[in-house]
């Protein structure tokens, strides 16, 4: 489908511009992308370029970085050619870009050049450029946005890995998901790739037995296996893991606030009689996650929940700093959740 580059002018005030979902991308004669998310980042710039690509293959590509520009080659570049191929200029570090592109790239939103597409690419470390975000983001030209936020939280590194596998068409059983995004915790774009690859190699659904034979040796050493051990009570397994994981460069406090997260998480579940689905949306939570809470909370009671909560809360102050031992805190944290009894008894 034909893509309108041509500028829309008149006395009508212009719209703001549209967002669009790294997801989805689609070209404009502006694409902004902006955020610090470099994995969604380069999709939508890659999706730009393929959905440009598919319409006429002799497109031309070319890369620009703001922060070392050239007067006039944006300009030159964008023109069209003898041969009226379309062109896609891609321009990075606009959040460190020199005068000259600033102002060349504002003057270039009044007029735009027919069969161009130009990508500005923004971390949003810096507020360089604000003029031309301005003026972008006000509809100073025919643009879009492709916002790319910072994935960080547990939730949301979930739901990224959900979004690949559901634009694949691919189905992934829910303790497969979660094993498979504690697997990759500290790192984004290992996770898309280890979800690519499921993607490509597995056929039919995908188990976490499957997640396990692909990234076993990474699941052991996750901070959310070991609490899930411990959490279903068996202590020499969850102490093993533990040690395990310190011994494969864990981090204390990582390790700690994952228990924090599973006991929060069983705590605002625990007493409830709502359905999943029902509860999950009262709280703000997926079906899945008040599913598991609920089978994690089998042989759990009011007293021990919370003594595993108030031993977590003080391991969690010792392995920042409060005590010099912090494999110590872990093990003694730990004891306590898998035993359900006070430490030492």
């Amino acid at each position: 489908m034909a893509v309108s580059r041509t500028p829309s002018r008149g006395g009508a005030k212009a719209a703001k511009i549209a967002q669009v979902s790294w997801r989805e991308p689609r070209p404009a004669p502006v694409v902004l992308v902006f955020g610090p998310e470099e994995v969604c980042a380069e999709r939508a710039i890659a999706g730009v370029r393929d959905y440009l690509r598919a319409e006429d293959p002799a497109l031309e590509v070319t890369d620009v970085r703001a922060d070392d520009y050239a007067p006039g080659t944006l300009l030159s570049l964008t023109s069209p050619s003898l041969f009226g191929e379309p062109r896609l200029v891609r321009v990075s570090g606009v959040e460190k870009c020199s005068d000259a592109f600033l102002q060349e790239a504002v003057s270039y939103l009044d007029h735009p050049q027919e069969g161009a597409t130009v990508i500005l690419r923004h971390t949003g470390a810096s507020v360089r450029g604000k003029k031309l975000l301005d003026a972008l983001r006000a509809g100073t030209g025919d643009g879009i946005e492709i916002p790319c936020p910072a994935i960080k939280r547990d939730s949301d590194r979930v739901d990224f890995a959900a979004g690949e596998f559901k634009a694949a068409k691919k189905r992934i059983a829910p303790p497969a998901l979660r094993a498979l995004v504690s697997a990759f915790a500290d790192d984004l774009t290992e996770l898309a790739a280890a979800c690519q690859q499921l993607i490509g190699d597995v056929e039919g659904d995908i188990t976490e037995d499957v997640v396990t034979k692909y990234y076993g040796g990474r699941v052991e050493v996750s901070a959310f296996v070991v609490a899930d051990t411990a959490i279903a009570g068996r202590y020499g397994e969850a102490l093993v893991a533990l040690r395990h994981a310190l011994a494969s460069g864990a981090d204390p406090v990582p390790m700690v606030a994952a228990f924090a997260m599973k006991l929060r998480t069983m705590a605002r579940v625990a007493g409830n009689r709502e359905p999943s689905r029902q509860l999950a949306q009262r709280l703000g939570m997926k079906d899945w996650q008040v599913d598991r809470a609920k089978r994690d909370l089998a042989g759990w009671n009011e007293r021990s929940l919370g003594m595993a909560i108030q031993a977590t809360a003080r391991a969690d102050a010792e392995v920042k700093g409060a005590s010099r031992d912090p494999v110590f805190a872990l093990e003694r944290m730990l004891t306590v959740i898998a035993t359900r009894q006070p430490f030492g008894e």
